[in-house]
C-alpha cells in the first residue's frame, strides 16, 4: 500500500510539473515576451531558422482552432488508451475543441459519459465525487458531443459510467493542458 501511494504522490508531482513547464512555454511571465526568459539558449543555434517558436523574428502565424475526435476512429470507448491517444495528438490550444463520440446505450452496447474532474488527485484515482458531468449518457451519438477548451488550465476527463470503473479498469480518461498561441513549426 505505501508503495503505491509514493508511487501516486510521484506520478502527481511529475503530471503538474510538467503541466507546469508546458504552460509556461506559451506564456509571458512579468510582462516579458515568452522568448525574452531564453534560459542561456544560444540564439544562433536554436534561432528563428531553426524553429525556436517563440523568437520575434520567427514568421509564425497562428492556425485557427482545431477538431479532434477523442480516440481518432476507435471513439469513446471501454479499454482504449486515451492517456497515449492524448499524447500523440497534442499540443491541444485554448479554442480547440475535443469531440467525444460513443454509442447511446442499448442492450448490446456499454453507456458512457463525460465527466470534468476538479484536480490532479481526483484524476489519478478516478475519484468522480466532485466531478461535473459534462456530457450524459445520450449525448455522444451521431456526430458526437463538443467540449471546446476555453481556458488556459488543465482538463481532466473521465468516463464516469459504472462508479468509475470505466476510468479506473477501461482507461478512460485523459488530461490536456490547453496552449496559448498556436504556432506552426
Amino acid at each position: 500500500m505505501g508503495f503505491t501511494s509514493a508511487r501516486g504522490v510521484l506520478t502527481l508531482l511529475v503530471l503538474t510539473a510538467s503541466m507546469l513547464a508546458v504552460g509556461l512555454a506559451s506564456r509571458s511571465i512579468a510582462g516579458r515576451p515568452a522568448n525574452y526568459w531564453n534560459f542561456g539558449f544560444n540564439h544562433s543555434f536554436w534561432g528563428p531558422r531553426n524553429g525556436h517558436p517563440f523568437h520575434p523574428n520567427n514568421n509564425n502565424t497562428t492556425r485557427p482552432p482545431k477538431k479532434f475526435i477523442v480516440g481518432g476512429s476507435e471513439h469513446w470507448r471501454y479499454g482504449f488508451n486515451y492517456t497515449d491517444w492524448a499524447l500523440n495528438n497534442g499540443p491541444f490550444y485554448v479554442n480547440d475543441t475535443l469531440v467525444f463520440k460513443y454509442d447511446p446505450p442499448s442492450k448490446t452496447t456499454f453507456p458512457h459519459s463525460v465527466y470534468l474532474l476538479p484536480n490532479p488527485w481526483s484524476f489519478l484515482t478516478c475519484d468522480l465525487s466532485k466531478a461535473e458531468q459534462v456530457a450524459t449518457v445520450a449525448q455522444g451519438g451521431g456526430e458526437g458531443f463538443e467540449f471546446v477548451l476555453k481556458n488556459w488550465w488543465p482538463h481532466y476527463f473521465a468516463c464516469g459510467e459504472h462508479d468509475g470503473l470505466h476510468c479506473k479498469e477501461g482507461m478512460m480518461k485523459f488530461f490536456v493542458m490547453p496552449l496559448l498561441g498556436p504556432y506552426h513549426g
